[in-house]
């Protein structure tokens, strides 16, 4: 009988060791799979920050290109009316020149230079300026020479006439001025 304790006492510690054994392997496996998660979520943290950086900077962008684009589009309808209203200022510069040489005393007179002077400060007040030209040197990108002439009193490549006022709106021209270039 002794023997068979014996056995069954070995069977017992053997199937003791083996369940440490086996828990041991159990306890090593959890701690590999709690390091393999955590590095998967550190992993996919570090995606979702980097996505969300992106998306933060694109939409920093847009933001700020689309502002751009309003600030174009304003600048851009200004040019295009003021554009459309330069003949208007052209006709009653014509009209103020005529009567002046006429009858300088005229209420009808008054009345249009007074339009005049107001269309101008208006023109002024958003930033559309006239193109200097009389006497100033010949500039392509400023001026559009519609005539030449040998005159002695100007140097070479000078405005000796203005024909139609050219007018600008921050740097960028309206419409180029015509005028007459000394040779």
């Amino acid at each position: 009988m002794e023997e068979k304790e014996k056995q069954e006492i070995d069977v017992v510690e053997e199937a003791t060791t083996e369940e440490q054994a086996e828990e041991s392997t159990a306890e090593q496996e959890k701690e590999e799979t709690a390091e393999d998660k955590i590095t998967k979520l550190e992993a996919q943290c570090a995606d979702y920050l980097d996505k969300y950086q992106r998306c933060f900077a694109e939409f920093d962008n847009f933001r700020k290109r689309t502002i751009k684009e309003k600030a174009s589009m304003y600048d851009d309808g200004v040019r295009s009316t003021v554009e459309k209203l330069l003949p208007v200022v052209d006709n009653l510069e014509r009209a103020v020149a005529v009567e002046c040489q006429n009858n300088a005393e005229d209420s009808f007179y008054k009345g249009v230079a007074m339009t005049l002077k107001q269309f101008q400060e208006i023109l002024t007040t958003i930033g559309v300026e006239p193109i200097k030209a009389l006497g100033e040197s010949f500039n392509p990108k400023l001026h559009a020479a519609v005539a030449h002439e040998d005159n002695e009193e100007y140097g070479e490549n000078i405005i000796s006439l203005e024909m139609q006022k050219g007018y600008q709106y921050k740097d960028k021209v309206i419409r180029h001025s015509m005028v007459k270039v000394a040779n």
